[in-house]
């Protein structure tokens, strides 16, 4: 019996071993799966006072750790409880951190033992409702204000603080993923919206007072007056004029004259089409010397209006009333005044392009009457058997080579008719007229632009006693500016001065005439003209030469008023007996323009 109990004494021992060891193999199999185990993410920012913390925490558990070795296996079986336990949804539930022996939050669950680890869905981290923890959130917001503040201080790309030091160089890949999983919130706080750069188009710009004004290019040129919907400018000039040769005549004299001029355009403010009005008269007056007193005028008006199929329709309308030069080949002698010379003329032209050729088709009519001549001996001299009235048609072909040049020819026909079919003398004036020529169109913007083109004229009449007006035809208008504030002018011009003298069939006007202005200030403006007219008559070797010359400056007061001078010669060298003159004029006025 006594030999027996020894080995009963180490039966029961391990039968309680064998008991002991499975009831913890029970107990790690009731263990709960990692599958149902709450899984901590960082969230926010982590601050130096939540990392102390939390290295306090681990002692303490290492402490535990170390005591828990020396206890009872029932007590290693219980440290074989998941490091995160759950915790219950209620408030106040979950203990403080100094008395759980839960890990560190810092530390993610194992889940190598779980089967359904790859299909693991993340619970929701539930914020501790300690007091501990609130206070270390509330250092941890503090501690991100005042990064963001240091932040915002320093440049672009510049690290602002030791902890995101840290976390760049320590583990690039896990920052990069946890602010793509928007574990960090930190860039949706109120504050740093409130810090976000404004969109430059967004940002309050300065006061319209404080900015600079642009100056104007023409800061004394004439406004203008809304007229309905054209812009008028009106310009009124009033001065004396001194010359030595009141009405320009070989046997002209000296006098001082009255000038007021009076010129306007007009301007259309439409939104699609335009038209222009342009207009001025001249009126003279003498106060002393030679007997002057006459009035000229012109009104002339241009619709342009696009069509469709990329047509074009142009119309002009035009009136002048110029009484007869004494200079002229049908200058009447011994009267008191010439005859006014009345005109009336229109067109219709229509352009269509197809590509790059350019098509014009152009009619025209001119029709020319005159008034009667008072003799100096009282009687009145008629002067219908000058009226005429000329038909034009013009055909013009181009081909655009580039934007800036095209060149083109040009066919033209009409027909004069004259009033009455026989005049004074018994000679049927009547005439068919044909023309051609070839020329050039510049459009290169505001540096160069016009046309000028060279060709023949001729105008056959009907009686055949007479022979036909025919010659060379020049015809030119460019504008050229070689530099900003200064414009140069040519234009040339042809016309066939019909007549009514017997046995005569008239001539052919050659007139040229090269003009430039400058614009020295913004206030002094000085222009100048050089002239050249050549009159060549037909069926005799009679020939005009006339040379002019002018110069002038306009000194603005202010936008609305400025004083304005010229000086001008003129003489005329005929191989005709009785034609030679020369006359010097000098004019100073006052201009006004709106």
């Amino acid at each position: 019996m006594s030999g027996g109990e020894p080995d009963t004494k180490t039966g029961r021992k391990g039968i309680a071993v064998a008991a002991l060891l499975l009831t913890a193999s029970i107990l790690a199999l009731l263990r709960p799966a990692p599958v149902f185990a709450q899984e901590t993410e960082l969230r926010g920012e982590v601050s130096e006072s939540a990392i102390l913390a939390d290295q306090q925490r681990k002692a303490r558990q290492l402490r535990a750790q170390g005591s828990l070795d020396q206890a009872a296996p029932a007590q290693a079986a219980a440290d074989q409880t998941p490091a995160n336990p759950y915790q219950p949804e209620s408030s106040g539930a979950v203990p403080d951190d100094d008395q759980t022996a839960a890990g560190s939050i810092f530390d993610q669950p194992q889940a190598t033992d779980d089967p359904f680890a790859d299909n693991r869905t993340v619970a929701k981290p539930r914020r501790p409702s300690t007091a501990r923890q609130r206070a270390t959130d509330a250092n941890a917001k503090s501690d991100a204000k005042a990064a963001d503040k240091k932040k915002a201080k320093k440049k672009p790309g510049q690290t602002t603080d030791s902890t995101t030091k840290t976390a760049a160089t320590g583990d690039q890949a896990d920052t990069a993923a946890a602010d793509e999983g928007g574990a960090n919130r930190r860039a949706v706080t109120i504050d740093s919206v409130d810090r976000q750069k404004l969109d430059p188009g967004a940002e309050r710009t300065g006061s319209i007072e404080g900015q600079k004004i642009k100056p104007e290019d023409d800061p004394f040129a004439a406004p203008g007056i809304k007229v309905g919907t054209f812009v008028f400018r009106p310009t009124l000039e009033q001065g004396f004029t001194a010359t030595s040769n009141a009405d320009n005549s070989s046997g002209g004299r000296s006098a001082v004259l009255s000038e007021t001029a009076l010129r306007f355009s007009a301007t259309s403010d439409w939104r699609e089409n335009s038209a222009v009005i342009d207009g001025y008269g001249i009126f003279r007056n003498t106060l002393t010397g030679q007997k002057i007193n006459d009035a000229q005028g012109r009104i002339e008006g241009q619709l342009n209006v696009d069509l469709d199929n990329e047509l074009r329709a142009i119309a002009k309308l035009g009136y002048e009333a110029v009484p007869e030069s004494a200079s002229s080949p049908d200058a009447i002698a011994g009267v008191t005044s010439q005859p006014l010379r009345q005109t009336v003329n229109g067109s219709l032209g229509v352009e269509k392009d197809v590509g790059k050729m350019r098509y014009a088709l152009t009619g025209a009519v001119t029709h020319d009457f005159y008034g009667d001549a008072n003799l100096s001996n009282g009687t009145v001299l008629s002067q219908k058997h000058r009226d005429s009235t000329l038909y034009s048609a013009t055909l013009r072909t181009g081909y655009q080579v580039s934007p800036a040049i095209t060149p083109f020819v040009e066919a033209e026909a009409g027909r004069r008719v004259y009033d009455l079919r026989l005049d004074s003398n018994g000679f049927e004036r009547s005439s068919t007229r044909l023309g051609a020529r070839a020329g050039l169109e510049l459009d290169m913007r505001e540096k160069l632009s016009g046309e000028f083109s060279v060709g023949w004229l001729r105008e056959a009449i009907d009686d055949d006693r007479l022979p036909a007006n025919a010659g060379p035809y020049v015809n030119a208008d460019l504008k050229w500016s070689p530099e900003r504030g200064t414009i140069i002018g040519l234009t040339g011009r042809t016309t066939i001065e019909s007549t009514t003298t017997a046995n005569e069939s008239g001539d052919l006007l050659y007139s040229g005439r090269l003009t430039g202005e400058r614009q020295v200030r913004a206030n002094l403006t000085a222009n100048s003209t050089l002239g050249l007219d050549w009159r060549d008559y037909t069926g005799s070797n009679g020939h005009d030469l006339i040379l002019s010359a002018e110069a002038g400056l306009t000194w603005w007061l202010n936008r609305y008023a400025g004083l304005t001078t010229r000086v001008k010669t003129e003489k005329l060298t005929s191989s005709l007996p009785g034609r030679d003159y020369v006359a010097n004029s000098v004019y100073l006025g006052l201009k006004v323009q709106r």
